[in-house]
């Protein structure tokens, strides 16, 4: 006779995959930190400080760095919507899944057209950016667009070849791109404040006159964007969840790790290069453009410049790597039910390393064909990528909206992975930040431009539109008889057996 009381049941990979309507055809060999180093490597603090320091400082001042506060506040309440749905849900794809059933097909459709397209879009442009890291590091002309073009399609390549290797690889190297960026980020970024401090603390509450004649609020809201680029990514995690052991457990606690562990670490950084500028007013006034290098230099020298330069390469290649799997998960799940043209094709699995290898050739060429379209008009960056971070927020409001109805109509999410009674809370108010943060990405400039001011909404109405009209042509929802909108009865079936696995532990 033992004393211990019997540990709760809950219902295996096999069996929580059978209740969804599918077979356990994945290796599971990717862990839960394997599962949080590839949101965390997606995320990557590197990419989204490097990219907007600058920017946000010169729109902003200083105090722009408080929406890695709000934001990260306001994405750590849609991971935790995201979590519940994924612990009853823990499926191929992500977003589109998750869509599909909480509302139906068509709904889903849409919602997922505009992801992948902002996905594929972001691994253009993080290659694109990492580029320029890699040429600077081996001393090539990173303003050479020729240069900029053959280091992306090497980056992409690389990244292509280390996924057609298999899970346990991609596992390895996001674990290494996440040392990296700790490394990059955390470390770079607490030695700065230490060590390295040229500014007081107090000169993030000091606008240091962005405002010019008019209101900072103004100013404060237009650097919104040094928040709201960084704060994604960590949705990836659930997109390879049927490689995942143990994912309707691991997943959730891996997407909130990514939040909290890249706020914490783009923070340390941001805050880390803004104590230690020489030259601050220089950023703020738009005169530095490209400050990151100069506080290096004169902060850690020449050779500290060139293992940051290293680790920052690392990181860039780990974060390619990671939207690549993401992508190519997305693109399988949405073949895997018949909703792309080709879909036979893109949902193939290979029977050596068990990776939709098609659909990963797919996630690399498209962005090779848009680096060289940027390589002939380089200003065509601009437009291809302004919808990519509003594209990714829609896409997340879809979820959390479809979240909320299920909600409303009577659903109590069933995964082991629960909110309980704060549940509607969290969604409500997860909502009301999503809205809001599309309205500050949405929101027209006032440059006077209209192709710049409306840049960010043309991307969007074209991607939706061209949307739009192949579902209404086409019919691709159709075609498919996959489960949608079964989010009650789904969280019944699992209670169901969840309780007779109970009492067979019980008895």
């Amino acid at each position: 006779m033992t004393d211990q009381a019997p540990k709760p049941a809950s219902l295996s990979d096999n069996e929580h995959l059978a209740v969804l309507g599918y077979d356990d055809t994945f290796k599971r060999s990717m862990s839960l930190w394997a599962n949080f180093a590839l949101g965390f490597t997606y995320l990557s603090p590197i990419v989204g400080v490097y990219s907007l320091f600058a920017v946000s400082l010169s729109v902003g001042g200083p105090p722009s760095v408080f929406w890695i506060f709000i934001v990260g506040a306001g994405q750590l309440l849609v991971s935790l919507v995201f979590g519940e749905v994924v612990s009853q849900y823990p499926i191929h794809g992500g977003i589109y899944p998750w869509a599909r059933r909480l509302w139906n097909r068509r709904y889903a459709w849409m919602a997922t057209w505009v992801y992948i397209w902002a996905i594929i879009v972001t691994i253009t442009s993080v290659a694109q950016y990492g580029a320029g890291f890699a040429a600077s590091l081996f001393g090539m002309d990173p303003s050479n667009p020729t240069v900029i073009l053959l280091i992306t399609l090497g980056l992409l390549l690389l990244a292509l070849g280390i996924n057609f290797s298999g899970t346990k690889w991609l596992g390895r190297v996001a674990r290494i791109g996440l040392m990296a960026e700790l490394i990059g980020v955390i470390g770079l970024g607490l030695y700065l404040l230490l060590f390295q401090r040229k500014n007081s603390f107090s000169v993030f509450f000091d606008s240091m006159g962005v405002e010019g004649a008019g209101s900072y609020s103004s100013a404060f809201f237009g650097a919104a964007l040094a928040g709201l680029f960084l704060f994604y990514g960590f949705e990836a995690c659930g997109d390879v969840a049927e490689e995942v052991e143990n994912p309707a457990k691991r997943i959730p606690v891996a997407m909130i790790m990514t939040i909290l562990v890249g706020g914490v670490s783009a923070l340390f950084s941001f805050c880390g290069y803004v104590l230690a500028a020489p030259n601050l007013q220089s950023i703020v006034s738009g005169e530095d453009p490209d400050p990151i290098p100069s506080i290096l230099d004169s902060t850690v020298g020449p050779i500290g410049t060139k293992v940051f330069l290293i680790i920052a390469v690392t990181a860039f290649i780990s974060c390619v790597l990671s939207l690549q799997a993401a992508a190519s998960r997305l693109l399988y799940s949405f073949a895997r039910d018949g909703m792309l043209p080709g879909h036979v094709w893109l949902s193939k699995v290979s029977e050596r390393t068990q990776v939709p290898t098609n659909a990963l050739i797919v996630a690399c060429t498209v962005p090779a064909v848009l680096a060289v379209i940027v390589w002939i008009n380089p200003a065509l960056m601009v437009p291809i990528t302004g919808f990519a971070v509003l594209g990714i927020y829609c896409a997340f409001q879809s979820v959390v909206l479809a979240s909320l109805r299920q909600r409303i109509k009577g659903w109590k999410p069933a995964g082991p992975f629960s909110l309980g009674r704060w549940g509607l809370l969290v969604n409500v108010v997860a909502l009301a930040y999503g809205l809001f943060a599309m309205f500050l990405l949405a929101k027209p400039g006032d440059t006077g431009d209209f192709w710049a001011d409306y840049v960010v909404l043309i991307g969007l109405v074209v991607v939706a539109g061209s949307g739009i009209l192949y579902l209404t042509i086409a019919r691709p929802d159709r075609v498919s008889d996959a489960p949608e909108g079964d989010a009650i009865i789904v969280a019944e079936q699992i209670r169901a057996l969840t309780s007779k696995a109970q009492d067979k532990v019980s008895t």
